[in-house]
């Protein structure tokens, strides 16, 4: 109880509106969640997390301002933020539908679309709270090899979360990445860490998304998150992408390789088989591109 009381009052420190009522949000495994009534008849959701990074909500908040600017997917909006929380309105629940889903893919379509200034983004950020460098590049391979996986490569065999033929084997990806990466397209505005636990199917038939790792990539890699983890009626979010956006012929067959950070990032945090299906991962990026210079 005196947590919540704490919350309220800094809730209404920040929003300069009384807190009537706070419930406890569970879902979350870096930040904790409550539920704010507020005054004025709106609810709204406030996050903190103990001793976390100055910049970490301001980031989140960017992010979440840059996805809403471009007009595409849902995501909340933002109501207050500081270094020690942030508070976006409430996005009530409800049940996942094709239509929703539907909407969700021409929405992530129209985000992409909108596009982004370069590869990279005006400040550095956080995957699953792992700090990245968004320092732009000049294209989607070094950034991707150098930004993501190489960082990510070198902390996850540090921690011990990598055999050396997976560290090896990952390696050799990030020597091959031209090779390896998709066609060229201009940088998209990409979510970042697009994960089923990241949408919220609110009961206004929308999918909010949350908290984003907002920057400028190559689109097929917010797409093969989305398909690593799954979500709700995937099918029906990919096809409706399609076709609304078009990818490259022979996107599948880089899935692989768009999936080998946020693995990664799960190696890093989770341990556990996220290590070896990294590896698996990189040998399939690998033997996929061997198979496209067969074929």
């Amino acid at each position: 109880m005196a947590r919540l009381a704490t919350i309220a009052a800094r809730a209404e420190q920040l929003l300069g509106t009384t807190v009537v009522a706070t419930t406890p949000v569970a879902g979350g495994d870096t930040c904790t969640a409550t539920r704010l009534r507020l005054s004025d008849g709106r609810s709204a959701l406030m996050k903190t997390r103990p001793h976390s990074p100055p910049d970490f909500f301001e980031v989140e908040a960017a992010g979440l301002r840059w996805l809403a600017a471009a007009a595409g997917a849902a995501v909340p909006e933002v109501l207050a933020v500081d270094e020690d929380c942030l508070v976006v309105g409430w996005v009530e629940p409800g049940r996942p539908t094709a239509e929703a889903a539907e909407r969700l893919g021409v929405g992530l379509a129209a985000t992409h679309t909108a596009g982004a200034a370069g590869f990279g983004a005006s400040r550095d950020g956080y995957v699953q709270a792992v700090a990245v460098s968004n320092r732009p590049t000049t294209g989607w391979a070094e950034f991707y090899a150098t930004r993501r996986l190489l960082p990510c490569l070198e902390l996850a065999t540090r921690l011990g979360r990598l055999s050396q033929e997976e560290a090896t084997t990952i390696a050799q990806v990030v020597d091959r990445i031209e090779e390896l990466a998709p066609p060229c397209e201009p940088p998209a505005l990409l979510h970042g860490d697009l994960w089923a636990g990241n949408m919220v199917w609110g009961g206004d038939g929308q999918v909010y998304l949350v908290d984003p790792a907002a920057h400028g990539a190559h689109r097929e890699s917010d797409l093969a998150t989305l398909v690593l983890f799954g979500c709700p009626h995937l099918s029906r979010v990919l096809d409706a992408y399609q076709e609304a956006a078009p990818l490259a012929s022979g996107w599948q067959t880089r899935v692989s390789l768009h999936q080998l950070h946020p693995l990664l990032v799960h190696a890093v945090k989770r341990g556990g088989g996220y290590g070896a299906r990294a590896g698996a991962a990189a040998r399939a990026a690998l033997s996929g591109a061997a198979r496209a210079r067969r074929g």
